[in-house]
Order: C-alpha cells, then structure tokens, then sequence
C-alpha cells in the first residue's frame, strides 16, 4: 500500500538524519539519543507567546486527533479517512463574494476564496484581505513568518492599515487627527474580511494605534498634499512599519507582555506580498519569496501564466546585484553562503529580523537589559562576517498591471505553495477547477413548455455530474493538489493522507506552511471599463 511505504520511508529518513537542509528557512539540525528526537535551530527557535497573549484555534492547525506529536509514538499510523481529510484541509477555509449597490456588482472583484494548511504548530503564515473605505480598491496579503509566526501576526495586522493612510487626502487626515485629539470616533479606513478564527493582539492593539497615529501626522506635516501614488504609498508603508517594528521594541513599554510581544515581532521574520485592486488598476508590493500570478485565459480558450513578483532570494541575479553594490567588496564572497543571505536567511527581503539589520551593539543592549531571551525562545546568534549591516531590507518591489477583460485570476500564495507546485500547474488547477465547477452546475435553461419529464432529465444531469466531490473552494483545491499530487499531477489520497498525518517533529522537512489566497475578477465589469472609455 502506497501509505505504508510512504510511512516506512519517512520514518526510516527521519531516525537516521543528521542534518537537514531542505524546505526550512533556517538551518536545522536533527539530534537522536536515547529516542527522543530534538530539534534545535542554529539561528532561531520556534517561538512561544508569553501566557495570555493570544490563543488560536485548533481549525488553523492539523486536529491533534489526526496528528502525530512525536514520529517515536508506539502506535504510528498515516491512516486518516477521506471526510477526516476533507475536514483538515477545510479548517481554514474563507470565502467572500463582492456585491455591489442594488446587487449588481461593479466592482471588478467577484469574489476572493482563501485557505491556510500548517506544517508548524502553530502555523507562522497569515493572511489579510480588505476593502478600503476612505479611498478606492480592495487590497489583499500573504505573510510568510519565519522563527515564529509573532512577525508575520504583526505585520497581517498592520500593514494594510499603513497603506491605506498613506492613501488618504490631507483632508481626511486632519478629520481623523481632530476626532483623536476630541476624543471621538474616528472613520473606519478599512473593512476588514476575516476568518472567524484569525488571531490579533488584542492587548497590544493601543500601541499599534499610536503608531499608525504618529505616521499619519509624519504624512500631515509635510509641506504639500500628501498625494502619493499607489506605488509610493504601498514602497512607503512597508519601510515605515518595519521601522516602527525596530523602534517599538526599543521604546519603554507599559508592560511585560507588551515588551515581550514587542521583542518576539523585532527578532522573528515575515515575508510579504500585497495587491491593491482599485477598477483596472492592479498593484502588487512584493518584499520575499512570496508570490503573485495572474491566469489568463486567451482568445482561444487556452491558458496563460502572467508572474507579478520575483523570488528575493540568492537564486535571483538581481537581488545578488543589490546586495553586492550595498555592502563592501571585500564582503562578496560572504554575503551569500549555501544560497542564503550570511548563510542563514532564505529571503533577501523580510520585515522584522532585527539580528541581521541592528549593529552587534544594538542587539546586545537591547537582549541584555531587558528581558529574558531564553524564556521568550529569542536564540542570541549573530551570523560570521557580520561587518556592514543592515543586510536585509523591508522595502517592497511593486509591479504595476491594467486588467484586461482576459485576466481571470489573480493568486497570492506563501512559498509553501510555490515549492510543491509550478506557475502554469496552478493556473491550470485553477482552470480546470472553474471549468469542471461551470458544467458541474449548469444553467436550468428552460423550454417552453415545461414538462416534468424535461426537469427530470435535467436534475439527473446534474446529479450524475457529481458535484459533492468538487472543492468547493479553490485554495483548498491547490493545497491538495501541492501536498496530495503524483508524477501524474493525480491527488492520491493515500499519499494525501500519509502527508497530512506527518508528526510535528518530521512535517516541516515535507511540506512548509502553506497560505494561498484566489482572487477572480468580474470581466464584464473590466470590459465595460474600456467601453465607457472610449
């Protein structure tokens, strides 16, 4: 049976590795003795929240009832049912169609469907998705966290805010500033489309709002209307939050917890990519390895692949470029080693990661005097041949597209997806998943007159089409597809559920976490565009 050699051949890899260097961001290394398996991070541990800080769901990861803790559990077994499958790949399942006024949709948005799947406890990606209510457009995130997942919360929760303000008029800008300082309401800039089980910090939200409150009068004084255009809104708002990440967690703050959420978000990483779609217009700020493509389908009715982003990684010429003309020549040979940045870092780009943009003297001043990084998992490690930092940088590449009528989809995903699945495979899933969901619920195109034989045959068309066996959401399709796929691109359910019920301790050498968010867009809206234009 395919699980069974799946589950022998994992098992024995697993027990006789020494080292690891594979789908993980950062080194790993794998110590056996006396069967306990123990993993360590050469440069950063997993992260724990302080007491209280936070809770999560279990829907956002593996139910421990299907999970494997330890691959040293007596009674181990990849068995898992095809409705316990379905029910792990569903938990994270988001889904919102866009209406507009008197129910006719103007937006060119139809609709957005979003998943997550974990590979770590707890799962270091996160996502955002919301329509701007002070400006136009609607803007959509993945976030890519590495040595925790505090990095990644933060920035799932700020960063759209920071774009948005950086959106809005000087007008709208002092009317938020005056309800502040009368101690009013101030206008909602975003509305929100969450998971019911997404996560906030809660207990630091305060300290977030001030933030946001002292960019936005950094923005009111200067000397002109604010007025940047999307791309300088979106490549000003990263550099600002990730600045604010670094300064927070130097400031006094009015609690333990409070510093020590501060601290976890400063020396954990995140990678990020966001897409602001306001009519035609498509933005995209990528700043990592997370990545945005656009399916297109062609006047013939074949498929095409538009990439949006680039990979920030040592694979790519450019950011090798950058990174050479930003530092020394002596330090040429020694900015990337084994194809990370300092031979650490997978991406070129991140939020947080304060180890690898501080000076040494910072870092230690901050560890030292101010907590105890043991308790928080925060591993004191500075890289060899750290001489001219910083080394790595938040700010975004941004890409700017105008929608056609033939541009069907655009999909943001975190690498997990990208490691198991190719551009064109995705595009293809995507449309094959549109076209099977099409003929699977056809239209009821009714002749005159009705009769009840012709309704019959119609009601058995449609059942013999077997429409419960289709996902009904398309990022769970592609998360099955990425982790359940064989050399024939087929999903075999043995080999699906085998990858699903991987231990904790062996997942992450399989399969990263992965977030993928399918954004579809309403054609006859775009096409009406370039009617009305002309």
């Amino acid at each position: 049976m395919m699980s069974r050699t799946v589950s022998s051949w994992i098992l024995s890899s697993a027990r006789s590795s020494i080292v690891l260097q594979g789908k993980g961001r950062l080194y790993s290394r794998c110590i056996t003795a006396r069967n306990e398996t123990k993993w360590k991070l050469v440069f950063c541990g997993t992260r724990q929240f302080p007491t209280g800080s936070w809770s999560l769901d279990n829907a956002l990861f593996l139910r421990k009832a299907f999970r494997h803790t330890s691959t040293e559990e007596e009674q181990f077994s990849f068995q898992l049912s095809p409705s316990q499958i379905n029910e792990v790949l569903r938990a994270g399942e988001l889904s919102h169609k866009i209406l507009g006024l008197h129910g006719k949709n103007a937006s060119s948005v139809l609709k957005f469907e979003s998943n997550q799947l974990a590979s770590n406890t707890p799962i270091e990606d996160r996502r955002s998705a919301a329509t701007c209510l002070q400006s136009r457009g609607m803007m959509f995130g993945v976030f890519d966290g590495h040595a925790g997942s505090a990095c990644a919360q933060a920035v799932s929760e700020r960063l759209l805010h920071y774009i948005a303000v950086s959106l809005l008029s000087r007008q709208t800008l002092e009317e938020m500033e005056l309800a502040v300082e009368s101690m009013k309401p101030i206008l909602p800039v975003l509305q929100l489309h969450k998971h019911p089980n997404d996560v906030e910090y809660r207990e630091i939200t305060s300290q977030y709002f001030e933030s946001l409150r002292v960019y936005w009068q950094h923005l009111l004084d200067l000397d002109t209307e604010p007025g940047f255009s999307l791309e300088e809104a979106m490549i000003c708002a990263f550099k600002r939050l990730d600045s604010d990440i670094s300064l927070e967690v130097q400031a006094p703050q009015e609690s333990e917890l409070m510093r020590n959420i501060a601290l976890q978000v400063a020396f954990s990483g995140a990678t990020a990519c966001v897409a602001h779609i306001d009519g035609v217009h498509l933005h995209v700020a990528n700043a990592g390895d997370c990545r945005a493509i656009l399916g297109v389908c062609e006047e013939d009715g074949t498929w095409s692949t538009l990439p949006l982003t680039r990979d920030h990684n040592a694979y790519d010429e450019s950011e090798i470029k950058r990174l050479k003309r930003e530092h020394p020549k002596s330090e040429e040979k020694t900015l990337l080693v084994n194809d990370r940045l300092l031979g650490i870092l997978m991406p070129s780009r991140a939020f947080g990661d304060v180890q690898l943009k501080w000076s040494k003297e910072l870092q230690q001043s901050v560890l030292e005097n101010s907590c105890d990084a043991e308790a928080l998992n925060i591993y004191q490690y500075v890289p060899p041949n750290y001489h001219t930092p910083p080394y790595l940088t938040a700010e975004p590449e941004v890409t700017y597209h105008k929608l056609r009528g033939k541009d069907k989809f655009l999909v943001i995903a975190s690498d997990g997806l990208w490691e198991m699945l190719s551009n064109e495979m995705v595009v293809k899933l995507v449309a094959g998943h549109l076209a099977e969901f099409n003929m699977q619920k056809p239209q009821l195109a009714f002749e005159k007159p009705i009769n009840l034989g012709y309704m019959h045959n119609l009601l058995l068309q449609r059942k013999s089409r077997g429409t419960g066996s289709l996902d009904q959401n398309i990022a769970t399709h592609l998360i099955r597809h990425a982790i359940g796929s064989n050399e024939y691109g087929e999903v075999d359910q043995e080999k699906l559920a085998a990858m699903l019920a991987l231990p904790e301790d062996l997942a992450r050498m399989y399969r990263d976490d992965i977030t993928v968010t399918v954004v579809y867009f309403n054609s006859d809206t775009i096409e009406n565009y370039y009617k009305n234009s002309e």
